[in-house]
């Protein structure tokens, strides 16, 4: 599990291996939700199509499926998820 440390001024610096998962860069936006009271998710605000263009292509690696497959395999993954 990544790690980071708060400094004196109350940054942290995201591991580069979640900013990798998040597809973030410079500049972008994170946003933090309080669940309980000692749990934080982190989110990254995504503001318009233009912003993610061309992300799911890079993500695939060159796989192609046609809607029916990936219909599949979500529900499929939805079924594994909540048995």
């Amino acid at each position: 599990m990544p790690l980071a440390t708060l400094t004196s001024k109350g940054q942290i610096t995201i591991p580069s291996s979640v900013r990798k998962k998040l597809h973030l860069h410079v500049g972008d936006k994170v946003d933090f939700s309080m669940i309980g009271e000692h749990e934080v998710l982190l989110r990254p605000v995504i503001k318009d199509v233009d912003t993610v263009f061309g992300c799911l292509q890079q993500a695939s690696h060159g796989i192609k499926a046609t809607v029916a497959e990936m219909d599949a395999a979500i529900e499929d993954n939805m079924r594994e998820e909540f048995k």
